[in-house]
């Protein structure tokens, strides 16, 4: 039977206070919270600088790590050195050298050249980037630096260049990260993952207990905690909502709540919890069977406003929110912001488990040391956590396997996925997968993987091997040990089907929407209704709210937003497909639905309407191309798959870009 549901609440403007013991600043109709957070890992209360919307940070501070130096140079010799390599490159590019012809040539041979500068004098290396960045006009002077510095970029880069295959796989994948017009991006070889046992040729899931419970699924929250109310919402560039005088005056304030150009207050994700209880039944004393966050739980700030100890306090502050509103276990996948620099994560085998493989640890110790003082792991599941980059397996009390990745390790941004890129299990992140996902199978247990980046849709995300890789596992261990995939980090509500060899469906992987507004998105989360013993989903609830009110709520009078049920999955394409009410939302039900959208146009603009979460800055999706676009996004659940769709219809959060038919 469905569950009887509230379908709209209406959050209340006053500011629950009682969640933080005290505050710097308090909130009010026309401030936002500067809470005093408190962090039970370190026994340490973070300062008000830290997160003070008026004076933000422009250096971090943090650690800077390089490889170590291949040469002892003199200071004099090691400047003498950048300075030829610096006129080799500019000779390379403006055509000088007669060996490197084309841009991807050209491209492979300043790789060489920055390597050898990156192994000899590996300090140095930073200011030579920015230098080639600023005289080639790549970027703007102000970006070259942001991204090039040491403190933000310029190390890691450092750090891969001296350590990749700069005239082979590795040098094409770091080109066509610079520009797809340096060098194209990679063709993926075929290649087939080893298993540690054939896939069973006969198995079967378990039956249907009957009896259904709730989970809550939430993602990409990116709590801004330097969000300033009556700045300008609508910058021009960068992350909105936040204090410059360079944007005075203003011309769309920043409302209390949120804006579609801004990360998430405190007042928006504090109206979002407070909604979870009468939109779905859930609290601390009412508990769901289990919570997924599938990740990015930091603000879009420039690297250098970003620190270990900025990341440190929205984790707590987060958790701590979370914890008040939420009863039961949280269990959580790491995002590609989840770090100091974003996106970055690197191998352990980088140089053999030492400083460089180790240099992320403070963040995966951090986390899970969190995620066990609140109790939703042990002490064993934190060492495994501390261990795998912030990824985990528990067995959970309901008997469901979570098995958790951290998803950098196949994303296109993170710099250090580059090296030794013809090993997409460089990490061991997929290793652990499978090792989890074998003694699952060989125990009977269900399996839900939970990760943040996705691996397919449009093909835009991943990187194709580590997507190709996780498609191949998720073949040989579905469907009788893999229930469901769950993933965010697109901000917006999508959904992917697996297929086996023979095309049969099966698998789901479900793509969450996101509590932030950014980029012209509404805010929400949803709760799915399970079989506790198949753990196949019933039916999943969106809720939203719609950000184009915030700015007209008269907060002063406690007016503050309305969140409500956007749709039921199942009432919302059930009935074009004749789904039975006793047959699971699954990977067929998908497929059925695509089937159906080949043949009414209405069901493919439904979904691109919920794709945005009913957003009104979402384009509409009403040419064939778009519609055979997005049929193709959804069977395609790896990169490879996905760019043999049409392209530029992949996102509603600007105008589409693809052609029409």
């Amino acid at each position: 039977m469905a569950l009887q549901l509230v379908t709209e609440f209406t959050v209340p403007a006053t500011f629950p206070t009682s969640i933080f013991s005290s505050y710097y600043v308090t909130p009010g109709p026309t401030n936002q919270p500067q809470p005093m957070v408190f962090d039970p890992i370190s026994n340490l209360t973070f300062p008000f600088s830290l997160t003070d919307p008026d004076h933000v940070p422009s250096h971090a501070g943090d650690p800077i790590l390089f490889p170590p130096a291949t040469s002892n140079l003199t200071e004099a010799a090691a400047e003498a050195l950048v300075s030829k390599a610096v006129a080799e490159i500019m000779g390379i590019i403006d055509g000088n050298d007669s060996v490197a012809t084309g841009n991807c040539s050209k491209c492979l041979s300043c790789l060489s050249v920055a390597k050898m500068v990156a192994r000899m004098a590996p300090t140095y290396l930073p200011d030579a980037m920015i230098h080639v960045c600023r005289t080639t006009n790549y970027k703007s002077h102000k970006a070259c630096r942001e991204t090039f510095e040491s403190s933000a970029f310029g190390a890691p880069w450092t750090q891969v260049l001296a350590n990749a295959d700069v005239d082979g796989l590795d040098g094409n994948y770091i080109c066509s990260f610079f520009s797809p017009d340096f060098c194209p991006r990679p063709e993926l070889a075929p290649f087939r993952v080893k298993f540690p046992k054939d896939k069973p040729l006969i198995s079967s899931k378990p039956r249907p207990s009957g009896n259904r419970v709730r989970v809550l699924h939430l993602s990409d929250l990116h709590l801004d905690t330097r969000y300033k109310t009556s700045s300008e919402a609508n910058c021009t560039s960068g992350l909105c909502c936040r204090y410059s005088a360079e944007t005075l005056p203003i011309l769309q304030p920043a409302p209390l709540f949120g804006y579609f150009k801004c990360d998430s207050p405190y007042y928006l994700a504090f109206g979002a919890l407070q909604s979870i209880k009468p939109l779905t039944g859930i609290s601390i004393y009412n508990p769901p069977a289990l919570t997924l966050y599938t990740g990015d739980l930091i603000a879009h700030d420039p690297e250098s406003q970003m620190s270990r100890e900025y990341i440190a306090s929205t984790e707590d502050s987060i958790w701590q929110i979370f914890k008040a509103y939420i009863g039961g276990a949280i269990y959580t996948a790491l995002g590609n912001h989840d770090t100091s620099p974003s996106n970055l994560d690197s191998p352990h085998a980088l140089d053999q488990n030492g400083p460089l493989g180790q240099q992320f640890s403070w963040n995966y110790d951090h986390v899970s040391k969190l995620w066990k003082h609140y109790g939703w792991i042990n002490k064993t599941t934190q060492a495994q956590a501390s261990l795998h980059y912030g990824a985990y397996a528990v067995v959970n009390p309901h008997g469901l396997k979570i098995v958790t990745l951290n998803t950098d390790f196949y994303y296109r941004n993170n710099i250090f996925a580059f090296i030794n890129s013809i090993n997409p299990d460089y990490s061991g992140m997929f290793s652990f997968l499978i090792e989890e996902l074998q003694k699952a199978e060989d125990l009977n247990q269900r399996v839900w993987i939970v990760g943040h980046v996705p691996s397919g849709w449009d093909g835009t995300n991943a990187l194709p091997a580590g997507s190709e890789m996780l498609y191949q596992i998720i073949d040989r261990y579905s469907p009788h040990v893999i229930a469901n995939v769950f993933f965010g980090h697109t901000h917006e509500d999508q959904v992917s089907i697996y297929y086996d060899s023979t095309y049969e469906p099966i698998t789901t992987g479900w793509i969450g929407p996101s509590l932030t507004p950014l980029t012209n998105m509404n805010s929400g989360y949803r709760m799915y209704e399970v079989d506790d013993l198949t753990w196949e989903i019933y039916d999943a609830y969106t809720y939203y709210s719609d950000v184009n009110t915030f700015s007209s709520l008269n907060v002063s009078n406690g007016d503050g937003p309305v969140f409500k049920l956007e749709y039921s999955t199942r009432d919302a394409y059930g009935p074009a497909i004749n789904w039975p009410q006793e047959a699971p939302l699954n990977a067929t039900f998908w497929q059925r639905v695509t089937e159906a959208m080949e043949k009414d146009r209405a069901l493919v603009e439904m979904f691109n309407t919920y794709q945005g979460k009913s957003s009104i800055r979402s384009p509409n999706c009403t040419s064939d191309a778009c519609a055979a676009a997005k049929i193709c996004y959804i069977r395609s659940g790896s990169v490879e798959k996905g760019r043999r769709c049409p392209q530029g219809f992949g996102s509603v959060q600007s105008r589409y870009t693809g052609d029409n038919f």
